[in-house]
C-alpha cells in the first residue's frame, strides 16, 4: 500500500533523475507529523558503502549518542572494512607499499579535527576527533598524528591486506609510469553528513586516498572548507573525488556558502563544480561529487560526470540515489 509520504519520496527521486528539483527534501512534511522541535534525525553520505555507514549512524542518534559520535561511528564502519578499497584497512598503498590515511571531523559548534599521511591506525576519523578535542591544533600529520595515537591508546595495526599488496606488487612489477589515478570506479572517499532531532549538524570524512600515490601526498579529504564543511545555521558538504581539484576551490564551503546565498544544496553542488570547470583544468578522467544537507532537512548532490552514488537515511529508511551531473565520460 502506497502512503502519501512514500508517494511523495518517489515523485522526488523521479524529479531529481531529470535534473527538476534543486534538492531531496526527506522530511520537511514528516517533521510537522512527527517532530514537535526543529529537525529531525537524517543522514547523507557518499558512495554505496555509505548505506552501511549511514545505518551505524541513525544508530547511535537512535540510543541518544550526539550528532558528533553519529558521524564517527558512521565512517569507522567503512574504516574497519576490507572490502573498501579507498578507505582504512584495505585500501590502496601508496608507490611505496605504504596504506596512509587522511580524515577529518566537524562539530555543530564549529570545532573541527584532522589527521593526514596516518600510518598503522585503522580508525582515523577517532584520531581527527581527539586532535579536536585533546590539543589546541586542528591538524596533525605523519609521525607526530601516530604517535599522538599511541599515546591516546590506539594500537597500531598492518592495513595492507594480502588483495592489496598483490595488487601493489603487479602494479610495481608492470613498470607502470608513475600515474596515481581516483579510486571513484571503487568508490573513493567516505563523506558524511548528519543532523540530529534537533536540528544540529555534524560531519565526518576519511580515506586512504588515491591509488599507489606519491608518498606523502595529501587530498582534499583531511582539508576543512575542501573535503568537509560544516556551518550550524547553514548547512554541511561533503565532497569525493580527485582531490587536488577539490583542494583549489575549497569545494565543501563553496557549496554551503552557495546555500548561505540561498541555493537550494542540489542547485549549489552543481554551482561548486561549475566554478570548478571554470578554474581547474579538467582531463578526461576526472570525476567529482558533492553532497549536501541543508539546515531545512533538504538533501542534494551532483556530480561532474555520471557514475556518483550517495546514501540517505531518513525517517522513511534507507535509499541509495544517482546524483544527476554535468559532463558525459
Amino acid at each position: 500500500m502506497t502512503n502519501r509520504r512514500s508517494f511523495i519520496r518517489k515523485a522526488g527521486l523521479g524529479a531529481l533523475a531529470t535534473g527538476i528539483l534543486p534538492g531531496l527534501n526527506f522530511g520537511i512534511k514528516a517533521q510537522a507529523e512527527t517532530q514537535p522541535g526543529p529537525g529531525f534525525p537524517l543522514i547523507v553520505s557518499t558512495w554505496n558503502h555509505g548505506l552501511a555507514a549511514n545505518e551505524a549512524a541513525w544508530k547511535a542518534l537512535s540510543e541518544g549518542l550526539s550528532v558528533l559520535d553519529a558521524v564517527e561511528y558512521g565512517v569507522r564502519v567503512s574504516e574497519a572494512d576490507p572490502g573498501v578499497s579507498s578507505v582504512g584497512y584495505g585500501g590502496y598503498p601508496d608507490a611505496e607499499g605504504n596504506v596512509t590515511l587522511d580524515a577529518c571531523i566537524m562539530g555543530p559548534d564549529g570545532r573541527a579535527g584532522s589527521v593526514t599521511y596516518l600510518k598503522e591506525i585503522m580508525h582515523a576519523v577517532s584520531v581527527a576527533r581527539l586532535v579536536m578535542e585533546k590539543t589546541p591544533h586542528v591538524i596533525l600529520s605523519g609521525d607526530g598524528a601516530q604517535k599522538f595515537a599511541v599515546q591516546q591508546g590506539f594500537t597500531k595495526t598492518n592495513l595492507l591486506t594480502d588483495g592489496m599488496r598483490h595488487e601493489w606488487e603487479q602494479w610495481k612489477a608492470s613498470g607502470a609510469r608513475y600515474a596515481p589515478h581516483g579510486n571513484w570506479e571503487n568508490h573513493d572517499t567516505i563523506g558524511l553528513l548528519a543532523m540530529d532531532a534537533m536540528g544540529d549538524l555534524a560531519g565526518a570524512c576519511t580515506t586512504s586516498g588515491m591509488a599507489f600515490k606519491h608518498p606523502g601526498r595529501v587530498g582534499d579529504s583531511p582539508i576543512i572548507g575542501a573535503g568537509l564543511f560544516v556551518d550550524n545555521e547553514i548547512g554541511a558538504a561533503s565532497a569525493t573525488g580527485e582531490g587536488e581539484a577539490i583542494l583549489k576551490t575549497l569545494g565543501s564551503f563553496l557549496v554551503v556558502e552557495n546555500m548561505r546565498h540561498g541555493m537550494g544544496p542540489q542547485e549549489a553542488c552543481e554551482a561548486a563544480l561549475r566554478r570548478l570547470m571554470e578554474k581547474v583544468k579538467v582531463h578526461d578522467q576526472m570525476q567529482i561529487g558533492y553532497i549536501a544537507l541543508h539546515k531545512s532537512g533538504v538533501v542534494g548532490a551532483y556530480s561532474l560526470r555520471p557514475g556518483f552514488q550517495y546514501a540517505v537515511h531518513s525517517p522513511d529508511g534507507p535509499s541509495l540515489l544517482d546524483a544527476p551531473y554535468i559532463l558525459e565520460w
